[in-house]
């Protein structure tokens, strides 16, 4: 799309980041917890810059943040089986790391980073606008959100 830009809520840190995932959902999965001043602060900078027509989120809460979903106008959420975003996510981050490193991780994901998964479908995938299947090919994906913003703009 031309004059878009995105954001992506990997490239920041905040305070109130959740380290205890497990924690952090058996207390009440706030999403509220996150403080995400330094991605408020970038939304602003490009909406008054006023020089894109599109910004996209790569943002995991949709409308369950306060601090950002006044800035939403759509929220998609890529709805993708567990095991292969686990797979996706070892193929992608882990190529030069080590089987110890490798299994380490399974283990970190099974004990604290799969409930969060979980908690998103139950709690973030309902509040989003769209739902895409996110077994697809990426190819596949990216034309559906395409298909999205050319029927609803």
């Amino acid at each position: 799309m031309q004059n878009a830009t995105s954001l992506y809520f990997d490239d920041y840190s905040f305070e109130g980041e959740v380290e205890d995932f497990y924690q952090w959902v058996k207390a009440g999965a706030d999403d509220n917890v996150w403080n995400l001043t330094p991605l408020k602060n970038d939304i602003e900078k490009l909406i008054s810059i006023n020089k894109y027509d599109y910004l996209f989120l790569d943002y995991p809460f949709a409308y369950k943040n306060d601090m950002i979903k006044d800035y939403l106008d759509c929220a998609i959420f890529i709805d993708t089986p567990l095991d292969i975003a686990l797979a996706r996510r070892v193929l992608r981050d882990m190529k030069e790391a080590s089987s110890e490193e490798i299994l380490c991780e399974m283990e970190n994901y099974l004990k604290y980073e799969r409930v969060a998964y979980l908690q998103m479908l139950k709690d973030i995938l309902p509040s989003s606008d769209y739902v895409i299947d996110g077994s697809k090919d990426l190819e596949t994906i990216v034309e559906e959100i395409i298909g999205i913003f050319e029927n609803n703009v």
